[in-house]
C-alpha cells in the first residue's frame, strides 16, 4: 500500500510540481488549497505525510499543524513544513508546534523526495 501524502499550498506553480514528483514515486496525493480545506482533508484522507505551506489564506499553515498535533489521533502524521518563511524566529515557531521538517522555498526536488523518504522510514 502506498503512503497518502496532503499537498497544502494555494500556488499553482508548487502544487503542479510537487503533486507531479511525489505522484511518480508511487504515493498517493491530494491537495488542499486552504487551511480550510487542508483540516477538511486531514480528517477524510488520514494522510500519512503533509507538505505544508505557511502562508495560506485563511487558517494558515502554523494553525493546521497545531491542530493536527492536538489531536491525539491524529499524531502519527508527519508534517513537512514547505515555506517561503526562512527567519530563524519561523523555523522555531514550526518546529515548536510539532511539525518534523522545515524546508525553505526555492527547494530541489531532491531535498523534498529525501526528506519524505526519511520520514516514511523508507528505503530502511
Amino acid at each position: 500500500m502506498s503512503h497518502r501524502i496532503l499537498i497544502v499550498d494555494d500556488e499553482p506553480n508548487i502544487v503542479v510540481p510537487l503533486q507531479f514528483l511525489m505522484e511518480q514515486k508511487g504515493y498517493h496525493v491530494r491537495i488542499a488549497e486552504n487551511g480550510e480545506e487542508a483540516i477538511e482533508a486531514i480528517f477524510r484522507f488520514q494522510p500519512d505525510l503533509i507538505l505544508l505551506d505557511i502562508m495560506l489564506p485563511g487558517i494558515n499553515g502554523f494553525e493546521v499543524c497545531q491542530t493536527v498535533r492536538e489531536h491525539r489521533n491524529l499524531g502519527d502524521i508527519k508534517i513537512v513544513l514547505v515555506t517561503a518563511l526562512g527567519r530563524e524566529v519561523d523555523m522555531a515557531k514550526g518546529m515548536a508546534l510539532g511539525a518534523d521538517a522545515y524546508i525553505t522555498k526555492p527547494f530541489s526536488n531532491s531535498e523534498i523526495v529525501e526528506r519524505v523518504r526519511e520520514l516514511l522510514k523508507e528505503g530502511e
